[in-house]
């Protein structure tokens, strides 16, 4: 479904059963997956590439250079960034055309969620499944699993698949673990690193 008011190219891949909003504009050489919905005022810049089953909620723009895999989530007026040293014009004073940036890639890995009014420096990734605070800025890679806050982003905990958050606990083999009280799942804490752990299901 596209709202009678979105602009959307005929030249923008768009999968099925995707929903796009009042308002929106996708332009062309952008690729949307199945099943994406697109809230009012949401932008895609073509050379951006969204998975199946995106959310993007109001007045997010992702740009060239941005992937968001399967399952992400991005909350409203969140930012990406896709120029580490953007300019307006060039040192001799003409406007900035398209070969005079270069584009910096980010990927948000799947299931990951991005909250509202946070800004995601170009050239990180987000793991799996973490999840970026309200309003954090990130500048560095992101752990999948990792729950990040503040500016810039840090690591203050894990989370699970379902978002809740994680807690620290004896596993079942007497080791350490974290585990979600709502789905009950155990994760690898892989210490002593907390700061750059990686925590997988235990199988």
């Amino acid at each position: 479904m596209i709202h009678p008011t979105a602009d959307v190219s005929p030249e923008a891949r768009i999968g099925p059963g995707t929903v796009i909003w009042s308002h929106a504009q996708v332009r062309a050489g952008a690729v949307i997956g199945a099943e994406c919905t697109l809230a009012r005022n949401t932008y895609v810049e073509g050379g951006a590439v969204l998975g199946d089953r995106v959310k993007l909620q109001n007045n997010v723009s992702v740009y060239a250079g941005v992937t968001l895999e399967d399952g992400v989530f991005v909350g409203p007026n969140a930012t990406f960034t896709n120029d580490l040293r953007p300019r307006a014009v060039t040192p001799d004073g003409r406007r900035v055309g398209p070969d005079d940036w270069e584009v910096v890639p980010t990927r948000v890995r799947r299931g990951a969620t991005i909250g509202g009014g946070a800004t995601i420096v170009c050239g990180v990734t987000i793991g799996a499944y973490a999840l970026v605070g309200a309003g954090a800025v990130v500048v560095h890679d992101v752990p999948p699993h990792a729950l990040v806050v503040g500016n810039p982003a840090r690591v203050i905990g894990y989370v699970c698949v379902c978002a809740q958050r994680l807690r620290p606990v004896t596993g079942p083999d007497g080791r350490p673990a974290l585990r979600c009280a709502q789905c009950r799942l155990d994760y690898d804490p892989v210490v002593p690193d907390r700061a750059t752990a990686r925590p997988v299901p235990v199988e």
